[in-house]
């Protein structure tokens, strides 16, 4: 916690003077807050190395699924921020040589994606970097907040799936 943000409450933080309208509202833009500064440093992580989060999160899947690669769909759903437009990342990550994409499988209608050597490498480089920010972003909670911390957040995407 910064040394601006210390002991202040969100409405000091983003200069509100009216009351929320409800604790809802207020864990509402509570959680939006945090996950942009979240956002924020690790931004500032990836940016240097070419990548915004959206790409940098579309190298993560492609890493993770090995060299059987994935569908441009199968990417969409496990995309962090489900607004991102997987297209133009997967064109801007293929004209970086970071992934490729393959029609060449019997329904030519699928595009099968892979991560490269070198967009592999560009993972393992950020690698400890990105984990330091892992570490710092959850560093003031206990072990015990942040299992709390993580079933409350299952509960609100769970409730919020359909929408």
């Amino acid at each position: 916690m910064s040394e601006r943000t210390a002991g202040r409450t969100l409405q000091e933080e983003i200069q509100q003077s009216r009351p929320f309208r409800s604790q809802s509202q207020e864990a509402t833009i509570a959680l939006m807050r945090t996950a942009s500064v979240v956002s924020r440093r690790f931004a500032r992580v990836v940016e240097p190395h070419g990548l915004s989060l959206a790409q940098y999160n579309v190298l993560r899947i492609l890493r993770g699924a090995g060299d059987d690669g994935l569908p441009t769909l199968a990417i969409r759903d496990r995309m962090i921020d489900e607004g991102s437009t997987v297209t133009r990342l997967l064109d801007k990550l293929e004209s970086a040589s970071l992934v490729t994409r393959d029609r060449s499988r019997p329904d030519r209608r699928q595009v099968l994606c892979q991560i490269t050597k070198q967009g592999a490498a560009l993972l393992a480089t950020l690698d400890p970097e990105i984990d330091a920010a892992d570490l710092s972003s959850m560093a003031m909670l206990t072990p015990d907040q942040r299992q709390s911390l993580l079933a409350l957040l299952s509960v609100i995407r769970a409730e919020m799936s359909d929408l």
